[in-house]
C-alpha cells in the first residue's frame, strides 16, 4: 500500500489506523472486522480508534469517501489535459480507472464493495460521487456522438443522452472490476492492460479512429 492509498488528510493516527483497516477490510469485509482488531494491527487500544473516529462505520466513510474523491481528481486533471477531444478524453478516463484498479487493488476492491454498508447521507454521498464519475464519461460519449465520433448504441430513438449513460455503465463497471482478478504476475503488464481496455472501450462507444 502508497501514501496516495490513504485518505488524503488527517493526523499519523488516523491514517495508521486507516492503513490497517483498509488492508482488513480487504481480506475478510467490514462487516467481519472489529474495532479490536483494527487497533491491535496499529498497536493500539480499542478505544483509540474513537479518539480518532466517531465509529469503525465512520472510519469506513472516510476511507470510502476519499478514495472515490482521489479518484474523481485523478479522472478530471486527466481530462482536463485533452480537454475538447472526445475520443482523447474517453482514452484519458479508461487509462484512469485501470491504473487506479490495477496498481491500488486493495483500495479499489474496498470502496467498490464496502460502500453499500454505509446508511444515510454517507451512501447518498457516495453514490453522488460514482454518478458524478458515470456524468462525466456519458459527457464525453455524448459529445463525440454528437460530432460524429462515437456511434452508440441504442440511440435509434434519437435520445443520445440515454445511450451516452448506457455506454458509460459497461465501460466504468468492466474498468472497476479489474481490482478483483488483476495480480501482479498477470501476463500482461499495467501499460498493456491500459491499452487493451481503452480499446474495448473505443469498440463499446462504437469509436470512428480512421
Amino acid at each position: 500500500m502508497t501514501e496516495s492509498d490513504l485518505p488524503l488528510g488527517g493526523s499519523r493516527v488516523q491514517r495508521r489506523l486507516a492503513g490497517a483497516a483498509v488492508e482488513l477490510f480487504y481480506r475478510q469485509g467490514a462487516l467481519a472486522t472489529p474495532v479490536r482488531q483494527i487497533t491491535e494491527a496499529c498497536d493500539l487500544t480499542p478505544g483509540a480508534l474513537y479518539n480518532h473516529f466517531g465509529s469503525k462505520d465512520e472510519l469506513l466513510y472516510v476511507l470510502v469517501r476519499d478514495i472515490h474523491l482521489r479518484l474523481e481528481d485523478e479522472v478530471a486533471e486527466a481530462v482536463e489535459a485533452v480537454a475538447g477531444d472526445p475520443l482523447e478524453e474517453l482514452r484519458a478516463i479508461v487509462a484512469v480507472y485501470v491504473r487506479r484498479h490495477a496498481d491500488h487493488r486493495e483500495t479499489a476492491r474496498v470502496a467498490n464493495r464496502e460502500y453499500r454498508l454505509l446508511g444515510g447521507a454517507w451512501y447518498d454521498e457516495i453514490v453522488a460521487i460514482r454518478r458524478r464519475l458515470r456524468d462525466r464519461l456519458a459527457d464525453v460519449l455524448l459529445a463525440g456522438h454528437e460530432k460524429g465520433m462515437f456511434r452508440l448504441v441504442g440511440d435509434a430513438g434519437g435520445d443520445g443522452r440515454a445511450a451516452a449513460v448506457r455506454t458509460a455503465v459497461p465501460i466504468l463497471d468492466m474498468c472497476v472490476h479489474i481490482s478483483e482478478w488483476f495480480h501482479d504476475r498477470h501476463p500482461l503488464g499495467a501499460a498493456e492492460l491500459q491499452a487493451h481496455y481503452v480499446e474495448l472501450a473505443l469498440r463499446m462507444a462504437g469509436a470512428r479512429t480512421d
